[in-house]
């Protein structure tokens, strides 16, 4: 993995609403519950406008994608520190 900096880190925690220190138990738990409301598919009864749809649509995949990637890096992050 390339270099992690201390402001990688803090925007990971600050998209994930964390603080450390952080534990695997609460990143995941953490994680399932972001995903859970953010997924697209939530948004597919919200509006019969097609339009506001799928501006809701595109916001959560960008969200899912920021927070997946966030879990990522904290993941890495911790499996580095507990070793």
């Amino acid at each position: 993995m390339t270099d992690v900096n201390q402001e990688d880190v803090n925007h990971a925690l600050e998209v994930l609403g964390l603080t450390l220190p952080v534990t695997p138990e609460t990143l995941a738990r953490t994680r399932r519950v972001l995903l859970y409301t953010w997924n697209p598919a939530r948004y597919s009864n919200l509006t019969n406008n097609p339009k506001k749809y799928m501006q809701a649509y595109k916001k959560a995949e960008e969200m899912t994608k920021l927070i997946e990637a966030a879990c990522t890096l904290l993941s890495a992050v911790l499996t580095t520190d507990e070793a």
